[in-house]
């Protein structure tokens, strides 16, 4: 086999929630293989969504990093619990870079309460960032990629909740299921313009969502008990995933969710 089919060189990735933890990781990942990165990060969203896990900062680390390894990139700050900074990311990435092949949707926050009490905010916040503006950014990326002709690759970042229930995270767990059926919906639409729409499922992962679970004794002990792997995950797990999902590599694959979790759901 041939190990170009893998390489990046010359691709414009978009990765949202790219300044910290699993969305720091696959824009690295990205650039290791040869993508310029615009990465997106939601620096003036309010601190609540902070504190769980929007990957809110600023983007230093994530810009020296990937420009320490020879590539381009671009940062750009922008609050997706709306959709309106969508047609500004398309068109500064299109005037510094002049094309995109590759979106990566990671930016996601999440909200614990019990269902009994769960607010309606709570679950307007989670869902319009992890459901409403992927899709609406995915969209407008998918009809600059229909203009320019070539195709190109959206990667959605699931969840295990898209495959189970889970507790106290009902808007988390309804937007991530959502994700994956719109990862198939897209994928069945706009393959037969040379887009490959898949996401991957990441499992436990030591990151900003998962610190109160790893701060619990009780809590932690369980999951890692479950995990055939021994240990939670780390965001260069994810590297190799996205870097086959964004290449020549995965062409014939459509609407898959490829579980990135340690062996949990072989459990």
């Amino acid at each position: 086999m041939n190990l170009e089919s893998f390489s990046l060189e010359g691709k414009v990735a978009i990765v949202t929630g790219s300044s910290t933890g699993l969305g720091q990781g696959m824009a690295i990942g990205l650039a290791e293989a040869g993508a310029d990165i615009v990465g997106i990060s939601s620096g003036g969203t309010k601190a609540k969504a902070d504190r769980e896990g929007a990957n809110q900062s600023d983007q230093p680390e994530t810009q020296a990093i990937i420009e320490g390894l020879g590539r381009r990139y671009l940062g750009i700050q922008a609050n997706l619990i709306s959709t309106e900074p969508i047609p500004g990311i398309v068109k500064q990435t299109l005037s510094k870079f002049g094309r995109i092949d590759i979106l990566v949707n990671n930016a996601g926050i999440i909200r614990r309460e019990d269902a009994i009490n769960f607010s309606e905010k709570d679950w307007d916040d989670v869902m319009n960032i992890n459901l409403k503006t992927l899709f609406f950014l995915s969209q407008s990326v998918a009809r600059q990629f229909i203009d320019q002709g070539r195709g190109g690759k959206i990667i959605n970042v699931a969840s295990m909740l898209s495959f189970q229930g889970g507790i106290r995270v009902p808007s988390y767990t309804a937007s991530k299921s959502g994700v994956m059926g719109l990862t198939r919906l897209m994928a069945n639409e706009w393959a037969k313009h040379n887009i490959n729409v898949n996401a991957i499922a990441p499992g436990y992962m030591a990151t900003n969502n998962t610190a109160p679970l790893r701060s619990d004794p009780n809590r932690n002990a369980a999951i890692l008990d479950r995990i055939p792997a021994g240990r939670w995950g780390s965001p260069d797990d994810l590297k190799g995933p996205v870097v086959f999902l964004a290449s020549t590599a995965s062409d014939y694959i459509h609407g898959y969710t490829l579980a990135v979790d340690g062996g949990w759901l072989a459990r």
